[in-house]
């Protein structure tokens, strides 16, 4: 056998030697920051239309690329299980000989599960498994009633799916891609890195300038709609407190009132304010803290829930339902529905939305894990970043989505949880639980609970942006993330604005961004294929040298 020549990683990502952006790639930064402030400028001087365009363009993109992210996270899926079981990658270490991880396990976790999830679960634990209760496949195909006992099983089949081993499979693929080349080769962590394999110095160039932006526009407009959402829930749960009627309009005809634009753009400022402060302090302080303060807030709610709650329902629902996802595990990774008009139609506001949303953040999400995962093995990534975080996943939308169908179903709720809306459901559930004084208690509880998750989230995108401008270097300037913590509000208000006080434009914005980066996440999974077999060649070809 030929011997395997070296791999390449001389990356090189010129910087600035002196002036405003020292440290940082004046290409990607300028390029980024004119981009994002066009969208900006274009939603506040002509929001109706662009609320109308970005709607128009996202129909016509899911309208032909819906099958397409519908295979590929399957495969993302299939990868990371492959990946992991065979011993030549599975037990690679990211990092050098002797490396030991720089986090404890806990708070490893507690920083991937607050930057990864925090904000979805609480706005989709309840609303999630309740709306796919009211409408799924099965009852589409006739196999089960809408809100009744059959109706559960799939129901949280599809819970599970969106927030279980495929969706935390795109992360994964992004961040094991990243965490390889920079510990087991020493390159910049960003995204450019991850395609070497395959482009070798042409990452070097424009072509790498533009994979490292595509990678900056997904981040920003994945965390926009988790902030925007996250807002949302943070005032409706700031009036179920207070009652100050400023924070709530008066909802549509037949819709649940919904948060006021100025109290969705009051809870952005202070969110958001408050994210770029933990920002500036850093990986080791801020975000660090914030998200062992989420962790253990999470399991106080989660325990209010399990005494207060519908425990018993909850946890016979989490054994059946896990069974029946994973015994249809290979049916949904590539199930697409093109065919069916009416399957079609709630594939792509649902399952494509969800990956969608998963793809725009994983370039943040994914970064970020790979930047706290030095010292750990590839199975152990990949078990912590994919298992662990969806098992707990499956533990809230039981405990806090069974509680929500189990007070319908007794008809104790009356439809007063399904009519809610979707950021207040939980509000609404907790409602029923608990007396007047205790709702007070657990919902300031709530409140804080959603302002840590979203300054957990919006921090750490804004740390990972400036890594990806600064070429992957972890230690960025101070005003620089001040600059994107500001540019990112701006983003998010604009959108809001542009959706009428809604967040479909958020949305729209948010898939439209999403899908480069969805080609870029399979080159990436061809790169690390193809770099994982090459180094195992090398290291038989290293010990038999040594024999």
């Amino acid at each position: 056998m030929a011997d395997i020549p070296p791999p390449f990683t001389d990356i090189e990502i010129s910087t600035q030697d002196q002036g405003f952006y020292e440290g940082y790639s004046l290409p990607i930064a300028l390029v980024s920051k004119i981009g994002i402030s066009l969208l900006v400028v274009l939603a506040l001087l002509f929001p109706l239309s662009a609320g109308n365009v970005l709607s128009s363009v996202n129909s016509s993109l899911l309208s032909v690329f819906n099958s397409f992210y519908i295979i590929m996270v399957g495969v993302f899926a299939w990868f990371l299980i492959l990946v992991a079981i065979l011993p030549s990658s599975g037990r690679r270490l990211l990092g050098a000989e002797g490396d030991k991880p720089e986090f404890s396990t806990f708070s490893w976790f507690a920083m991937m599960f607050g930057a990864g999830l925090g904000v979805g679960l609480m706005v989709y634990a309840t609303a999630e498994p309740l709306g796919l209760w009211n409408l799924n496949p099965e009852i589409i195909r006739g196999n089960a009633e809408a809100l009744s006992q059959e109706a559960i099983r799939s129901a949280y089949r599809y819970s599970f799916m969106h927030y279980g081993f495929h969706a935390w499979s795109i992360y994964v693929v992004t961040g094991l891609c990243l965490a390889y080349y920079a510990y087991t080769r020493d390159m910049p962590l960003t995204i450019r890195s991850a395609l070497t394999p395959i482009f070798g110095s042409a990452m070097n160039g424009p072509l790498g300038h533009i994979v490292d932006i595509l990678g900056i526009v997904a981040t920003i407009l994945g965390v926009a709609v988790t902030i925007g959402y996250g807002v949302s829930q943070l005032v409706e749960g700031a009036y179920s407190v207070l009652g100050y009627s400023w924070l709530m309009q008066p909802g549509a005809a037949g819709e649940a009132p919904a948060p006021s634009m100025i109290g969705l753009l009051v809870a952005l400022v202070m969110v958001m304010g408050l994210s770029t402060l933990s920002a500036v302090s850093g990986v080791g302080r801020g975000v660090k803290y914030l998200s062992n303060l989420n962790l253990v807030l999470s399991c106080a709610l989660l325990l209010v829930f399990a005494v207060f709650g519908s425990f018993l329902f909850a946890m016979t629902t989490y054994g059946r339902a896990l069974g029946d996802y994973l015994l249809n595990f290979p049916a949904l990774s590539f199930d697409a529905y093109g065919t069916d008009t009416k399957l079609g139609q709630w594939q792509s506001g649902s399952t494509t939305f969800y990956w969608a949303w998963w793809i725009a953040f994983s370039p943040f999400v994914g970064l970020f894990l790979a930047r706290i995962s030095k010292g750990r093995t590839v199975r152990e990534f990949v078990l912590g970043a994919v298992i662990a975080p969806s098992l707990v996943c499956f533990g809230w939308f039981t405990i806090l989505g069974g509680t929500a169908i189990d007070l319908e179903m007794r008809n104790v709720a009356q439809h007063a949880i399904l009519d809610a809306s979707l950021t207040n459901k939980l509000f609404a559930t907790l409602g029923f639980l608990l007396t007047d004084g205790w709702f007070q208690v657990v919902s300031v509880m709530s409140v804080v609970l959603i302002l840590t998750f979203l300054v957990t989230s919006a921090d750490s995108g804004i740390l990972v942006m400036n890594t990806i401008m600064a070429g992957g270097a972890v230690d960025t300037g101070v005003a620089h993330r001040i600059i994107w913590g500001v540019i990112l509000t701006l983003v998010i208000a604009a959108l809001i604005m542009a959706g009428g006080g809604g967040l479909g434009a958020l949305q729209d914005a948010m898939i439209i961004g999403a899908l480069p980066f969805a080609f870029v996440m399979v080159l990436m999974c061809v790169s690390l294929a193809k770099a994982l077999y090459r180094d195992h060649l090398r290291d038989q070809q290293g010990e038999t040298a040594e024999q």
